[in-house]
């Protein structure tokens, strides 16, 4: 009797065990909304904080030397940079913030899973609803083991289709934050004066409207998040430090 009692409790034992595998290895969920609020809840945990920020831009026609800068974010999307000198600072690459991507209304789709350097991403796609901003669609390849944005392909109207890569580092054991950014995206010359892109600047310059790919890359280091940051910081505008 007591042979078929152990008998029994180690089969439920097993059976416990293989319930708990199964589902600890379970497909990720395709819910497009509930990823995006997965992604959206780990955000919240930071409130605020500073970092130093290194930005190389690189495009075929124009020539902008590297720079730094202090950036300034505090929930829900507000942004405040300092700069030395100046820089075309990409506003969509220095807003990673889920709570300002995913501003708005907008419908979810899911679309199917990916790998992002190695890394297991679902992808969804995102479709305003309004005619209000100028994105017409997002994609978005999410990490759901961490809940974090691996990937953004947006078209925006009239310029075109960017693409923002992000690279992740946990701070403090505890947050993890992007400390590379590589910003994809088009650019038409004709958006700068002549003699910026070192063209010659007379009437008989071959100056032609065409279109090219630019890349600015962004490095992100010495993070301090959650120091309580004021909200008079982000009243003043965005300007180079003196």
């Amino acid at each position: 009797m007591q042979m078929k009692t152990m008998s029994k409790l180690k089969f439920v034992f097993l059976f416990l065990m293989f319930f708990i595998t199964v589902n600890e290895f379970s497909p990720q969920s395709t819910d497009p909304d509930e990823i995006l609020e997965g992604v959206k809840e780990a955000f919240t945990k930071i409130e605020d904080y500073e970092v130093d920020i290194r930005v190389i831009i690189d495009v075929d026609f124009l020539k902008v030397p590297d720079s730094e800068a202090k950036l300034y974010f505090k929930q829900p999307n507000k942004i405040h940079v300092e700069s030395e000198k100046f820089a075309l600072l990409p506003r969509q690459g220095l807003d990673f913030s889920p709570l300002g991507l995913l501003s708005g209304k907008y419908t979810a789709l899911y679309e199917q899973e990916d790998t992002i350097r190695n890394i297991p991403t679902s992808v969804v796609k995102i479709i305003p609803l309004g005619n209000d901003g100028d994105i017409i669609l997002s994609t978005f390849w999410v990490d759901q083991s961490r809940n974090l944005i691996i990937r953004v392909e947006s078209t925006k109207k009239p310029t075109g289709t960017f693409t923002i890569d992000f690279t992740y580092e946990k701070y403090d054991d505890y947050y993890e934050l992007p400390s590379k950014m590589e910003f994809t995206f088009t650019v038409d010359r004709m958006m700068f004066p002549r003699g910026m892109d070192g063209q010659a600047d007379d009437e008989d310059s071959n100056y032609k409207s065409d279109s090219k790919t630019g890349k600015v890359y962004i490095t992100y280091t010495n993070y301090e998040v959650n120091q309580g940051l004021p909200d008079e910081l982000f009243e003043t505008e965005n300007h180079e430090s003196k």
